[in-house]
């Protein structure tokens, strides 16, 4: 395929762009991550062999855009490539690839990528001839192969998410603006839903490379990509790299979220519209039972929300324990009504105004400034969200997914997990989490099953039987023109437009500029034999033939689906469900389960465990273990500085053995009732008393300082000796605080806060005079029992 004229330049600039993969440099590695080099290393091997498709899998958060921007740079710079397409699948993913793209500074010149090298967003179907990069999403590059507008929204949600699937694909025809050879090579982002059905064709239509990018591929992946993996870079792989981190999970279940509700007769119900949420009351005419998969769509419970939040509040600081904020935390909800209904209660039930919590959906005002204050200011501390954010985008100070929709999709579930699992720099995390000392993992809060629940494989290649209205009406305005589709919408319209009520008729031919009656009308005469055969004479075709009549009925088909915009389809499809939701405010709903998933037993003796080799493992390359475990008469001497060495290469070699998670696993075991340490620090010393058998139980330090300090000074009065006067035992009492969170004392302590506003060492020689030493060693050794 090709342009008369361009054939043989075509295969010169083919051919140079071959010579120049040959050619290419060795990579720079300045800057890179170990798994970012073996893919760029792989993927130049592949591309020089001239395998024309290869898959790169790297987990999420493991920086696979990056990865994608070196690569591309390389092949602008170094091997002469013309144009690069990158495709994605949404609109919100095509905004944050070109941010990164403006952002980017290769690690061999100091200018940003833009600065060097056009790259151009589409938004339009003009494409400017002298751009290196299209960044561009899949449904708008359908259109524009085809000469065709976009409707409005139809980028906004991603295509994979529908459950129809075409039996065929579309066909996509040859366009002499676009032509075939125009991209030397397209990057696939997200390849494990935008390469099959529609969308395949689209890809395959390009002569060009195909680079895949993906974490979560399936066997139609590896198939599509021809088994060609050139890096396989798992979750897995990636937390124990440090490159990602791992997550636990927190069951909060209910009866009414398990079991469903029974609304009885003659009860007091709200009804509620779904769309503008008018409220009316009626009484309940007979008993009507609603299945637990019906809570939030057709019935609302408040008290089933209420107490999954307000668990959720009152949990939060046993999950993360030693934090002063909320961690940030994002709720995926079932629908927009629900998310509305989410962050009513969560604004309640913290006692916080609007900041606290925002609705980041497509239909949410403000979603870009609220996603952009979430990522990077203290508030929100908590966003609610349906799809926009539950793939591609990055929020890395993200600590918490508290789950209220199940999820059946395998792929999806793992990308919405993957919101959490980015790491993040701990003076960028404490920017928007001030009291948060590393992020160390993430928890998944599990509020409706859905890390219990069976999940499938990508949705198959067959249509189903039952196709949704709204994938049916999404198909034929992206291109379908197929009678079957025409057909079925046309007449579902129809038998839509003798329930509606004056109001609703009133809302659609306000929305659509037209009458509902008239848009079915126009869908039956795209189809119909006599005036399809009547347009096809009118073009000059007086005998039609198939190919003549095909041209004319796509052409009246176009024509009617103009109406069809993303905004009309979404009213549709919410006038023509239910529109009413029930509200039963007098359920009562009941807490079943608020705890860590699994066995609570056999997760706690693994952590502790693991914990203990640690520790065992490395007494003797780190001073304070040593003495711990080697000397431990000589446990006055462990210093702050000490245990602060402890800490770091505790949480470097193993983030999940952070203290305080740590504490958690002992205090399961111990059966400890009492309060939670203030620090990492104070957990770990406590900790490693436990590990060491100088506890036989979970003490905490403050306990046990504040126990001997009692002890030490009953003894020191029990005697015939002086007492320690009323000015003296209020500065042991300030040691006794001090050696409560640093664990010595000694002289230079003396000039720091609290000892410096009280005079100092000046002031502590002027109250012991030259017992002041002696003093101190004793309240280490005593102190330190």
């Amino acid at each position: 395929m090709g342009i008369p004229g361009q054939f043989s330049v075509t295969i010169n600039t083919k051919a140079s762009f071959r010579t120049g993969l040959n050619n290419l440099p060795d990579l720079n590695t300045d800057g890179l991550r170990d798994c970012q080099i073996t893919a760029i290393t792989n993927l130049e091997v592949s591309l020089k062999s001239g395998k024309p498709r290869a898959l790169v899998q790297m987990a999420t958060g493991s920086g696979k855009t990056f990865t994608a921007i070196t690569q591309v740079y390389r092949l602008l710079k170094h091997a002469g490539a013309r144009r690069i397409l990158f495709l994605v699948d949404t609109k919100n993913l095509g905004e944050q690839a070109e941010q990164e793209f403006m952002a980017f500074v290769p690690n061999d010149d100091n200018r940003k990528f833009t600065e060097l090298y056009n790259v151009q967003r589409l938004t339009s179907p003009s494409m400017a001839n002298d751009t290196q990069v299209v960044i561009s999403t899949i449904q708008r590059m359908y259109a524009t192969l085809k000469g065709e507008d976009l409707s409005e929204g139809t980028e906004d949600e991603n295509p994979a998410e529908q459950k129809w699937r075409r039996k065929e694909p579309l066909p996509v025809v040859y366009n002499p603006k676009l032509p075939p050879e125009y991209f030397d090579v397209v990057v696939i982002d997200e390849c494990h839903r935008s390469i099959y059905n529609l969308w395949r064709q689209v890809i395959e239509y390009f002569d060009a490379f195909l680079v895949g990018l993906t974490a979560t591929p399936d066997n139609r992946t590896f198939g599509f990509f021809k088994k060609n993996v050139v890096s396989e870079y798992t979750h897995e792989k990636a937390v124990a790299d440090k490159v990602n981190v791992g997550n636990e999970v927190f069951i909060i279940e209910t009866e009414v979220t398990k079991k469903g509700t029974t609304i009885h007769a003659e009860q007091l119900v709200e009804k509620r519209e779904r769309d503008t949420r008018a409220k009316r009351w009626e009484t309940q005419d007979e008993d009507e039972a609603y299945a637990a998969t019906q809570i939030d769509r057709s019935v609302v419970v408040p008290d089933q929300i209420r107490s999954v939040i307000r668990t959720f509040r009152d949990k939060w600081q046993d999950i993360f324990p030693g934090r002063t904020e909320l961690p940030k935390t994002l709720i995926f909800a079932k629908t927009d009504s629900h998310a509305d209904d989410i962050i009513q209660t969560v604004r309640e039930e913290f006692g916080e105004g609007n900041n606290f919590c925002r609705k980041i959906t497509n239909g949410a005002k403000n979603p870009k400034s609220s996603l952009t204050s979430f990522r990077n200011e203290y508030y929100p501390r908590i966003a609610v969200t349906v799809d926009m954010i539950a793939t591609g985008t990055d929020v890395k100070p993200l600590e918490c997914l508290l789950f209220m929709r199940d999820v059946k999709s395998k792929n999806y579930f793992e990308q919405m997990k993957g919101r959490g699992t980015r790491v993040v720099k701990p003076d960028d995390l404490k920017k928007v989490s001030p009291s948060a000392s590393a992020k160390t993992h993430y928890v998944i809060i599990d509020a409706v099953g859905v890390t219990k629940s069976l999940k499938t494989s990508s949705q198959p290649l067959d249509s189903k039987p039952s196709i949704p209205f709204k994938d049916l009406a999404m198909g034929l305005m992206m291109g379908d023109r197929s009678e079957e589709t025409v057909s079925s919408l046309a007449g579902r319209l129809s038998r839509l437009d003798h329930k509606l009520s004056a109001e609703d008729q009133e809302k659609i031919a306000e929305e659509a500029g037209k009458p509902l009656a008239a848009i079915v009308r126009d869908l039956f005469d795209a189809i119909d034999p006599d005036k399809v055969e009547a347009d096809a004479k009118a073009a000059g075709h007086p005998e039609p033939d198939d190919a003549a009549m095909n041209e004319a009925r796509e052409k009246r088909i176009a024509k009617a689906a103009n109406v069809f915009t993303g905004p009309i389809i979404k009213t549709l499809d919410t006038i023509r469900r239910d529109n009413e939701q029930t509200i039963d405010h007098d359920t009562m709903d009941k807490v079943t389960v608020a705890d860590w998933a699994g066995d609570a037993d056999e997760n706690a003796k693994a952590i502790a465990q693991e914990f203990e080799e640690y520790l065992k493992e490395h007494r003797d390359e780190i001073e304070a273990l040593s003495i711990y475990f080697n000397t431990p008469a000589r446990r006055a001497e462990v210093t702050l500085s000490m245990v602060k060495a402890v800490l770091k290469k505790l949480t470097d070699d193993r983030p999940r053995l952070a203290p305080l998670n740590v504490w958690r696993a002992y205090a399961h075991l111990d059966e400890y009732k009492g309060d939670n340490p203030a620090s990492d620090l104070t957990a770990l010393v406590a900790l490693i008393r436990r590990v060491t058998g100088l506890d036989e139980t979970l003490t905490r330090n403050s306990d046990r300082v504040r126990r001997n300090f009692q002890n030490w000074i009953m003894k020191r009065h029990s005697g015939a000796g002086e007492k320690f006067s009323e000015a003296q035992m209020e500065w042991l009492h300030m040691i006794r605080d001090h050696l409560a969170t640093s664990f010595t004392i000694e002289r230079d302590d003396l000039e720091l806060s609290p000892f410096d506003a009280r005079g100092g060492m000046g002031q502590m020689y002027a109250l012991f005079g030259d017992q002041m030493d002696d003093v101190m060693t004793e309240m280490n050794e005593a102190l330190s029992a």
